[in-house]
Formats: structure tokens, sequence, C-alpha cells
């Protein structure tokens, strides 16, 4: 006997548009019809009665996808610790994040290791969509928050090892192609079908084109820990807003961006191609104070992350919802170029398109409910509820 939940009277964000007043239905994890009511399937004598959920006055949204993360809720994916894992992940999850990537900072080999080793069960069990090293082979001019004496050139038998220590589930490592080896980093990556991104470089222009050329795909914290645009020489930036096959992180939080700058982002490369990341790191959803971030110590104030030493900006304590509230207040995005910045993009970026980022029939049940005020009232991870499921409202949700 199948059971099918009807999720009725929201506004819903598809990725061509919003359907005011629609029902999304689902049973055993997948959505199974989305429309107008009655959206469920037909009576069958094989099937229970449905359950129903009025959401009206209220917004439906597919599950975000966070592509790159390294903690929260005062736990570090870099300790390697399926428990502390699970504890971020369980965080963001709460916010809505409802895939996630598992960020590792620049460390010693034998500490990256350990922790690819022990978070790839996780990938495998269904809780991280994968691992992405951001580093060890940084630019130490734009090394922000990475310990620059850890830094090194791309190294092909390391990398083949994370990769075999990995068993498949390195999706994305970052890192700087004017390094030695850079582009021939990228080809190795792109042969073993992991994405190669472009980030914390001080490259040029040139330098940029060639790892593009050889098939990096993604930006890294676009404009952040990179070498910036000028008029004769146009930097990384320019090269990577520029190509078509490229999806641009930005973390916007106010903080490492002027809402100019996303606003340009958007103009420059569209919804389409730009992912809104978190970056967050142990100290999201915790008070000021001291925390970790790999071996560097970060200070938080005013939710701020910082180094102790050097006072760069140390990754962020942003939840997506956030982001997506920011978004839509702030830089006056469309909520349908929002959601697809937090949803589509990355999830087509990870090559999880067929499965997650939009509210589709046949993608699985990962779907968010926002208030009128755009803050998470409920979150479905592959059509359970996380926590309690959300009672509908008086009113119709606006943005």
């Amino acid at each position: 006997m199948t059971r099918v939940t009807r999720l009725t009277g929201a506004r819903v964000v598809l990725p061509d548009g919003i359907l005011d007043r629609g029902e999304v239905a689902f049973a055993d994890g997948v959505i199974t019809a989305v429309g107008t009511p009655p959206a469920a399937d037909a009576e069958r004598p094989d099937r229970v009665p449905d359950d129903a959920v009025d959401l009206t006055g209220h917004w439906l949204v597919p599950g975000f996808v966070d592509m790159h993360v390294h903690g929260g809720s005062g736990a570090s994916y870099m300790s390697g610790d399926p428990e502390q894992a699970l504890r971020v992940a369980a965080f963001h999850r709460a916010h809505g994040t409802t895939t996630t990537m598992a960020s590792l900072v620049t460390a010693p080999h034998d500490e990256l290791m350990r922790a690819v080793s022990q978070l790839a069960g996780l990938v495998e069990d269904g809780v991280l969509a994968g691992l992405h090293l951001e580093g060890p082979y940084l630019s130490r001019a734009r090394c922000g928050a990475h310990d620059p004496e850890l830094l090194r050139d791309p190294d092909r038998a390391e990398v083949d090892a994370l990769l075999k220590a990995g068993r498949g589930t390195v999706r994305m490592l970052t890192l700087a192609p004017e390094l030695d080896g850079g582009v021939d980093l990228v080809r190795r990556l792109v042969d073993a079908g992991v994405l190669a991104a472009v980030g914390h470089t001080d490259g040029t222009h040139r330098e940029t084109l060639a790892a593009l050329a050889a098939g990096a795909s993604v930006a890294t914290h676009l404009f952040n820990a990179m070498r910036s645009v000028h008029h004769r020489e146009p930097g990384p930036v320019t090269a990577l807003l520029q190509d078509s096959d490229v999806v641009v992180e930005l973390i916007n939080d106010g903080v490492h961006l002027h809402p100019g700058i996303v606003n340009l982002a958007f103009q420059a490369a569209g919804s389409s191609r730009v992912a809104f990341i978190t970056d967050a790191m142990s100290a999201a959803g915790m008070p000021d104070g001291t925390y970790p971030l790999g071996p560097m110590t970060t200070r938080v104030e005013g939710g701020i992350a910082r180094l102790v030493d050097g006072d760069s900006i140390a990754g962020s304590t942003l939840t997506l919802d956030r982001a997506l509230r920011t978004a839509v207040r702030e830089n006056r995005l469309p909520m349908t170029d929002a959601v697809r910045a937090l949803s589509t993009t990355p999830a087509r970026a990870l090559g999880l398109a067929d499965r997650t980022g939009s509210v589709e029939v046949g993608k699985r049940a990962d779907l968010v409910v926002l208030d009128a005020d755009l803050r998470v009232t409920g979150v479905l991870w592959g059509g359970s509820w996380v926590g309690d499921a959300p009672a509908g409202g008086p009113g119709q949700p606006g943005a």
C-alpha cells in the first residue's frame, strides 16, 4: 500500500515560474505530481488515503544544495569524525540544505587522507553529496584562512592517493592554476570525473583561461581570495564570469560581497550559472567566540569570522536560508532566480540534477517550506519531515 502526501495551497517555485496555490504530491520519497489541486495520483485500490498538509500562506521551494561548507553547530567536517559530520549536516538541513558537500581545508597530507577516508562512508550512505578539497594547491598570496606554510604545488602522487582514499567520493577540488603543474592537475581531475574549481588564485587572465580550456568548471567563492579585476589585467574574475560553462560560487552574507557585486555577477553570468554557497565553518549557529578552522584559529564577533592572526575573513556563519532572504530583500532578485542559485544550479554543477534541485515529477522529495518572511517552517528530506510538519496559515506570502 502506497501512502501519498499532498502539500496544498503554497506558492510553489518551479524551474520556469511560480505556481500560485499549487499542489505537490509525493510518495516513497519521490515527487509524483505537481500542479493545481487535485495534483495527486487518481485513487487506486492499492493506495491508502492521502495525507494532506495545508501550506496556505507559505512558499514551497526545492531543498537547497550547498556546494561549499566546512561546518556548523560547533562541529567541523575537517575533523573527519563522522559524528561531527552528522551534526554539521543536520544543522544545515534544519535551515533547508537537503544536499550538502563536505569541504576540507588545507592540512598536512596525513590529516587530509584521514578525513577523506573517514567521511567517504557518509557519502556512500547518502548523508553527504560528496567531498570537496579546498586546497592544499592554493596561492600563498591569496591564502585567505588557509595556513600558508601548508600550501604546496600540485603533486600527482598525493592527488592519486587522496582520490583513492575517497573511493570515488571526492567530487570537487579547488586549486590555483598558476602553480607549477596546476593546469595538468585540472586535466587529471577532469579525467577522474572530479570538478576542478579555480580559487585562492593570484593567476592572470591568461593563466585562468588555460585552466578553463583544460576543463575547470567552477569558480570557488568568486571575487574572494583571488586577484582583483584591473582594466589592463582582467584577472581570473573576468575569465570566470565570461565562460558560459563555469558555475560561479557567491557567499551572499552581506560581508564577503557588496550587494552591487552580487548583482553584477548575476547580470554577467545569469542565475543559471550562479550558485549561492555558505562557506560556513563550525561557528555557524553558535555564539561569538573562538573556533578552529582546520589548523587555524578564528575569532567570531558579531557573526563575522576572522583569523585571530592576520584578521582575514575566515569562512562564514551563513546558512542558505539567510542567503535567500538577502538575495530577495537586499539584492532585489526575483524569487525564481534566487531559488535557482540556491538549488537548481548547484545541483546541476554537481551532476545531481536528475534527482534533486527542482520541484519536478520524478525528483526526490527534498522540499523547503517558507513563511511569508522567507523563514524556514518545514523541511522535507527524501520525503521525511525534519522535525514537525508545518501548519498552514492565513494570508498569501510575498517577496
